[in-house]
C-alpha cells in the first residue's frame, strides 16, 4: 500500500516512464480502489502543484480550491468527482504512454476488438496474463506502429503490475477512448444483478449473445432504470458506439457486461 508521507515519486521529471507512472498512481492511490479520490485527490493536486511550481501550497486557500476545481472540470471526464488511471494517463508528462499509445494508433473500437478475440476465444471479456504481450504486439502490428522488444516489454509488465488477477479485461484502460461507451454513458450505473436480468430477458433463447434491435431495447431498459430520459439521437449514438464491439452484429454477453457494468462478474 502506498504511504502518502513518503516523498511523491516523479511528479517533478519533465517525462515519465511507463514504470514511473505506476509508482505515481501506486503512490497516490492510497487504498488501491482504483481512483484517486477524496484526501488521495487533495494529496495529488497538492503535490502536482509543489512539482510544477517549486514552492509549497495552501489547501485551506480558497485559491487552492478554485484551482483544483478547474483542474478536476478539465480532467475529470465522466464527472465522478475522482481521477482513473485513464485520466491521470492524460495530465502526466508521459515520455511515450503506455495507455495512450495504443488509443493513438488503434484508430477504432472495431480494429480493438478484431485483436482482442483473437485471444478472447470463448467471448468472455478476457484473456489471460501469458497472452497479454501477444496481444498488444498485435494492436501495435495492426496499427503499423514500429515498436522495439524492450518498450514492448516495459508496456506489458506494467500492465500486469496494475492486476492483481491473472486475466484482463476490456476496462484495463486500451479501448480507444473517442469510442469508449462507459465515457458517453454518464450518470448511469448498472450493477451486475441489473444487467443479467435484462440480458436474460431479451437473450431468450440463451445463445449467449444479442443483436442490435435487441440492444435498442436493452439500452431503454436500462435507461428506465436509472431513471434517466434519453432522445432518439442519443440512443441511436450509444448504440453504434457499442455495436462497433460487435462480431458480426452478435454481441456476447461477457464483452458487453464488462462494457457496462462497473463490477464484472467474478
Amino acid at each position: 500500500m502506498a504511504n502518502t508521507a513518503q516523498q511523491p515519486p516523479h511528479l517533478h521529471l519533465a517525462e515519465v516512464t511507463a514504470s514511473q507512472f505506476l509508482d505515481i498512481w501506486k503512490h497516490f492511490d492510497v487504498d488501491g480502489n482504483g481512483y484517486i479520490e477524496g484526501k488521495e485527490l487533495e494529496n495529488f493536486f497538492r503535490e502536482l502543484e509543489i512539482a510544477r511550481r517549486g514552492a509549497g501550497v495552501d489547501p485551506s486557500n480558497p485559491q487552492f480550491r478554485e484551482k483544483m476545481r478547474e483542474f478536476m472540470q478539465k480532467f475529470d471526464k465522466n464527472r465522478d468527482g475522482r481521477i482513473e488511471m485513464s485520466e491521470l494517463a492524460q495530465i502526466l508528462p508521459t515520455e511515450e504512454n503506455f495507455l495512450l499509445c495504443f488509443r493513438q494508433f488503434v484508430s477504432s473500437s472495431a480494429e480493438f476488438m478484431a485483436a482482442w478475440r483473437r485471444y478472447d476465444t470463448d467471448r468472455s471479456g478476457y484473456i489471460e496474463a501469458n497472452e497479454l504481450k501477444g496481444f498488444l504486439s498485435d494492436l501495435l502490428e495492426k496499427a503499423n506502429r514500429h515498436y522495439d522488444e524492450q518498450k514492448l516489454h516495459e508496456y506489458t509488465q506494467t500492465i500486469v503490475r496494475l492486476h492483481p488477477h491473472n486475466s484482463f479485461d476490456l476496462k484495463f484502460g486500451l479501448l480507444p477512448v473517442q469510442e469508449n461507451f462507459l465515457l458517453k454513458f454518464q450518470g448511469v450505473k448498472l450493477t451486475s444483478e441489473q444487467f443479467n436480468s435484462i440480458f436474460t430477458y431479451y437473450d431468450k433463447d440463451g445463445n449467449g449473445y444479442i443483436d442490435e434491435q435487441e440492444l435498442e431495447a436493452l439500452l431503454r431498459d436500462l435507461y428506465q432504470t436509472n431513471k434517466k430520459e434519453i432522445d432518439a439521437k442519443s440512443l441511436m449514438g450509444y448504440k453504434e458506439s457499442i455495436m462497433s464491439l460487435s462480431d458480426g452484429g452478435k454481441l456476447y454477453r461477457g464483452e458487453l457486461e464488462i462494457v457496462l457494468c462497473r463490477e464484472p462478474i467474478v
